[in-house]
């Protein structure tokens, strides 16, 4: 069997399939089916400085080939995660990523600083969340915010810090580089693109934030060329994520430059797709004489 190990920012993975913040919770739910043991890691639903209900319903509709959503980032706030939930994560045998998201500089600061205290293994800075009416998505979509919340960030996030990207640019490439020069270990990407639909009988959108991040197949190749086009461009790891719905999306998408990849909406349809994954992913490496996951990374071949 080839040796499924990523090491990313110093952070050991046991394999490549990390759950997307969003859709696994803080995996208790997921527990019941199967050992948390069994992905590379966790990344965390976002958590904000204070408890946050949300966006009102309707907030979730389905779509062709993917989903709308506009939860809005309702989460229980950091102080109960790190009291309540990071203690149970961190005996499951995975590797825990914190994402963090805020309305403030200073929201964003005071949360890393808290987080670095604790037993948390990276924090994801979500920098692109597009269901909110305010916060997040300001700082991730040019290169001056990205680097100025990033710089600010690094200052008191004294873990590996993942910078989560935006697809909701005019330069994917260089709004990671702007990260990376201001102190980021990794990049993920690529978030949600923003999306809308209308129910044509009440003529009113069918969230009612009218606007949510879509997700799900629909979106797997903009994530493959965004991924592409970031592996080429900064020297850090990127973690790719974006419609991963099969083992061959996940060696695709490292392929095009992922040292890992996160999963996401697939979770809602197969919560067992990251066994599956990893399974078909070994299957494959085996299959092709690779030897090690991370000889995948960036091996694309350039016409």
């Amino acid at each position: 069997m080839a040796n499924l190990n990523v090491s990313i920012a110093g952070v050991e993975f046991k394999n490549p399939l990390i759950a997307a913040s969003g859709t696994f919770g803080f995996g208790h739910e997921f527990s019941e089916l199967y050992p948390l043991s069994a992905l590379g890691g966790i990344s965390c639903k976002g958590v904000t400085l204070e408890e946050r209900p949300g966006n009102p319903p309707p907030r979730i509709a389905e779509t062709p080939a993917g989903m709308l959503n506009s939860v809005g980032l309702q989460n229980p706030g950091v102080d109960h995660f790190i009291r309540d939930d990071l203690p149970w994560l961190k005996r499951q045998g995975t590797e825990v990523i914190a994402n963090i998201a805020g309305n403030t500089l200073e929201d964003y600061c005071s949360m890393a600083e808290k987080l670095s205290e604790t037993a948390v293994d990276m924090v994801e800075l979500n920098i692109s969340c597009p269901n909110v009416k305010q916060g997040g998505v300001q700082f991730g979509t040019s290169c001056a915010g990205v680097e100025g919340i990033t710089a600010a960030v690094r200052k008191y996030c004294r873990k590996p810090l993942m910078v989560k990207l935006s697809p909701n640019v005019a330069d994917i490439a260089e709004i990671a580089a702007a990260a990376e020069s201001a102190g980021a270990d990794v990049v993920s990407l690529i978030n949600t693109l923003t999306g809308m639909r209308i129910d044509i009988r009440t003529r009113r959108p069918v969230l009612r934030n009218n606007t949510g991040g879509l997700s799900g197949p629909a979106v797997f190749p903009v994530a493959v060329r965004m991924v592409r086009q970031v592996f080429r461009r900064v020297k850090i790891p990127v973690v790719g994520m974006g419609g991963v719905s099969s083992w061959s999306d996940a060696a695709e998408l490292m392929l095009a430059g992922a040292s890992a990849v996160q999963i996401g909406t697939v979770l809602f349809r197969d919560p067992y797709a990251p066994l599956k994954i990893t399974e078909g992913l070994n299957r494959y490496l085996d299959e092709n004489g690779v030897k090690n996951v991370s000889e995948l990374t960036g091996a694309m071949r350039e016409w």
